[in-house]
C-alpha cells in the first residue's frame, strides 16, 4: 500500500521553504546516481522546478571506500524559476566516511549531513584518509548531523522476504537512503514505488520496495529526524506538457526531430567516449523512429561513416569527446571541401589528452573555430540547457543542410548529464527542412555551382546525370573538376568562408538594464550560472546586464556594437580565457577574463562574487 505523509500523527514540525539543494554521495557501488535520478522524476512529478548535477569518478570501479570511488549527485528544486543545480547543499547524504570527507569542503556551517552511521568502523574511517572517527572528534561540529544506521535498519526490513539475500539488502540501502529523503522532503512515493516494480523482479523488487519504505517509515517515526521541509509547486510554468530530461535525451529527440521534419534517414556514427557515448546509446534505441546507429571501430570511421551517409543523402551525425574531436578533424575538414552537411557533436570534457573524461570544461571552443588544417571554416553553435539542447541540435541540421557544410554543436558533460524540466514542443510547430535535393538537370551538372545561400547542389549518388567526382584534392569552381590554379584555389577559399559567415543568427539579446554599469557575456553551459549570479547582484542594487552567446561561428552581427556599448564587458568560461581571446582579437575590445577549469561548472555564488568585484 503506498504511504501518505499525513498517514501517521508525529511530533515532527513543517516548515516551508523556497528552495532547497540536497547532495547524495557514497561509493561508487552504493546506487548515488539512480537515487539521485529517482528522486529528481519524483520531484518532477511534484511540479517543483529543478536541475540536477551527477559527479561520479573516471573509474569503472575504484578501490571501494576511498575518496577516488565516491559518486555523487546534487540537485536543487524550488517554487519558482531556478537556474542551476545550486551552491552549498542544505543536506548531505554521505553514505560512508570517504563520501564525507570527499564532500564536506562544498558544505557551509549550519548544513544538514545524514549519514550511515553503520559504514563508519575504523577500517573505513581509515581508508577514507580519516585519522579519527569524524562522528566523534569534532570534524562535524557548527553542522547538523543525523546519524542514521541505514545498513542495518536495510537488513532489518529486507528479513523475511523470501529468497532475498543479505547482498540484495546490503545493495538496498540507496533506497532506504530515498525513502529518508522522500519523506523529508514530502516526495510522492507511487512514482518511485512503480519504478522499483518495472525495474526488477522477484525477492530483489521486494527487497527495494521493503527498503525505501522502511526509509520512508524512519523519517515519518523517528524523533531524530524532527522537521519536514515543504517546498511548493511552481505555478509559474508556462502551460503545456512536460517532462523531466537530460542533455543526452534532449539531444537524441532534436535530431530524431530534424530527421523526421527533413525526410532524410538519421545515421549516426560514434565511437564509444565518455561522456559522449550516453547519446548513441539513446539513439539506439530509438529504431523505430528510424535512427540507425553504427559503433564503428574509432573516430575516424565514425567520423568518415556519417560524411558517407552525407554523400548518400542522409543526415549525418556523429558525436565524440575531448580527443576524439581531434581524430575526427580530417574527415571534418574533407566534409568542409566537399561541402556536404554534417552534424559534428562535441559534448566537452576537461583535457588534454585523456583528462578527467568524467567532469566538464567549455576548453574546445577555440578547436571547433580554427583546430583543422587549411582555411575550413564551418558554423560552430553552442547548448545552453539540458532542454535547450533539443534546439540547439535541431537548428544545427537545419544549418548543415540548408548550407551544405559541417556544422560543430559544443555541448559539454555538464549540460548533457543534468537534467530539467522540459516543455515538449508541438511536432506540427517545428518548421520543415527542405533538403533540396537535385533530382534533375536541364544541362551539364554543375555540382559546384550555388544558389543565393552560397550552397552547392545535393545530389544523391545514381540519379540519373547527375554524376559528379568528389574527394579532397581542391575543385573548380562550378564544374567540380580537379584543380591546382592559384586563382580558382582563392576564390573558392573565399566562397567557403563568405558562405559560413554570410549564415544570418538572431541578435545578442541584453537581460537587465541596457544602460547597467557591467555587461557579463557567456556562451555554452555558463547560461545558468550567469543569470542566477546576476539576479543576486540585481536584488542587492547591483546594476548589471547579461547577453549570451548560442552562435559562435558566425557571431550576432550586433557583437561588437553591444560590446563597445558597455564600459566594462566580464567573460566567465570553464576554461583558460578563449572566448575572451576571441572577443579581443575579433573586435579589439578589452573583455574581463574570469576562468575556471576544475572541472565543476561556474556557481553562482562565484559568479556573483565577480559581478560584485568589476562593479566596485
Amino acid at each position: 500500500m503506498m504511504r501518505k505523509a499525513t498517514s501517521v500523527e508525529t511530533s515532527h514540525r513543517s516548515e516551508t521553504r523556497e528552495r532547497v539543494v540536497v547532495r547524495m554521495a557514497g561509493d561508487s557501488g552504493d546506487g548515488m546516481q539512480l537515487a539521485g535520478s529517482r528522486f529528481t522524476d519524483a520531484t518532477a512529478v511534484f511540479g517543483n522546478d529543478l536541475a540536477t548535477l551527477p559527479d561520479f569518478p573516471a573509474e569503472i570501479r575504484a578501490p571501494a571506500g576511498t575518496v577516488a570511488g565516491v559518486s555523487a549527485f546534487q540537485i536543487h528544486f524550488a517554487s519558482r524559476d531556478i537556474l542551476t543545480p545550486g551552491d552549498t547543499p542544505d543536506v548531505l547524504v554521505a553514505m560512508n566516511p570517504a563520501a564525507l570527507k570527499a564532500n564536506l569542503p562544498l558544505m557551509q556551517r549550519g548544513a544538514t549531513i545524514l549519514v550511515n552511521e553503520d559504514a563508519f568502523s575504523v577500517r573505513a574511517v581509515q581508508k577514507a584518509g580519516y585519522a579519527e572517527n569524524p562522528l566523534e572528534d569534532g570534524t562535524l561540529a557548527g553542522f547538523t548531523v543525523k546519524r542514521v544506521p541505514m545498513s542495518s535498519l536495510t537488513t532489518r526490513a529486507v528479513e523475511g522476504i523470501e529468497g532475498a539475500t543479505s547482498r540484495d539488502a546490503q545493495k538496498a540501502k540507496n533506497l532506504f537512503a530515498l525513502g529518508v529523503l522522500s519523506w523529508l522532503y514530502d516526495r510522492p512515493v507511487d512514482v518511485t514505488e512503480r519504478w522499483i516494480r518495472g525495474k526488477f523482479k522477484g525477492p530483489v523488487c521486494e527487497a527495494n520496495l521493503a527498503a525505501f519504505r522502511a526509509g520512508w517509515s524512519f523519517g515519518e517515526t523517528s524523533e531524530l529526524i524532527d522537521v519536514q521541509v515543504k517546498v511548493d509547486r511552481n505555478v509559474d510554468v508556462a502551460p503545456g506538457t512536460y517532462r523531466n530530461v537530460n542533455g543526452t535525451e534532449a539531444t537524441a529527440l532534436g535530431l530524431i526531430a530534424a530527421s523526421v521534419k527533413s525526410g532524410l534517414p538519421l545515421v549516426f556514427g560514434a565511437y564509444p567516449i565518455t561522456p559522449a557515448s550516453d547519446l548513441l546509446h539513446a539513439l539506439a534505441r530509438r529504431h523505430d523512429m528510424g535512427a540507425r546507429t553504427i559503433q564503428a571501430e574509432d573516430e575516424i570511421a565514425a567520423a568518415s561513416m556519417a560524411l558517407g551517409a552525407a554523400f548518400g543523402g542522409a543526415l549525418g551525425v556523429t558525436c565524440t569527446s575531448g580527443p576524439g574531436l581531434d581524430l575526427k578533424t580530417e574527415t571534418i575538414g574533407l566534409a568542409v571541401a566537399l561541402e556536404l552537411p554534417m552534424v559534428i557533436i562535441d559534448v566537452q570534457r576537461a583535457g588534454p589528452s585523456t583528462g578527467m573524461p568524467t567532469k566538464t570544461e567549455q576548453s574546445d571552443l577555440l578547436q571547433a573555430l580554427y583546430g583543422r588544417h587549411g582555411e575550413s571554416p564551418l558554423p560552430v553553435v553552442a547548448a545552453q540547457s539540458p532542454g535547450q539542447c533539443f534546439e540547439a541540435v535541431f537548428e544545427a541540421a537545419q544549418l548543415a543542410i540548408k548550407y551544405r557544410t559541417p556544422v560543430i554543436l559544443l555541448s559539454d558533460l555538464f549540460v548533457a548529464n543534468s537534467s530539467e524540466p522540459w516543455r515538449i514542443p508541438d511536432a506540427a510547430s517545428l518548421p520543415p527542412i527542405d533538403p533540396r535535393l537535385r533530382t534533375t538537370t536541364t544541362g551539364p551538372f554543375l555540382p559546384y555551382s550555388r544558389d543565393d545561400n552560397l550552397a552547392r547542389p545535393w545530389a544523391i549518388p545514381g540519379t540519373p546525370g547527375l554524376q559528379h567526382r568528389i574527394g579532397g584534392l581542391e575543385k573548380a569552381d562550378r564544374t567540380g573538376a580537379i584543380s591546382y590554379d592559384g586563382p580558382n584555389h582563392a576564390r573558392m577559399t573565399q566562397l567557403r568562408a563568405e558562405k559560413v559567415d554570410g549564415i544570418p543568427v538572431p541578435d545578442l539579446e541584453i537581460h537587465g538594464e541596457p544602460d547597467a554599469d557591467l555587461l557579463v557575456l557567456g556562451w555554452g553551459s555558463s547560461y545558468g550560472t550567469i543569470r542566477a549570479g546576476a539576479r543576486r547582484v540585481r536584488e542587492g542594487g547591483g546594476r548589471v546586464a547579461t547577453a549570451h552567446l548560442r552562435h559562435l561561428r558566425p557571431m550576432p552581427a550586433n557583437t561588437g556594437a553591444l560590446l563597445r556599448k558597455f564600459e566594462r564587458v566580464l567573460v566567465p568560461e570553464m576554461n583558460s580565457g578563449q572566448l575572451a581571446h576571441e572577443l579581443r582579437a575579433r573586435y579589439l575590445v578589452d573583455v574581463i577574463s574570469y576562468s575556471k577549469v576544475q572541472g565543476q561548472p561556474l556557481l553562482p555564488s562565484e559568479m556573483e562574487q565577480q559581478i560584485w568585484r568589476h562593479l566596485s
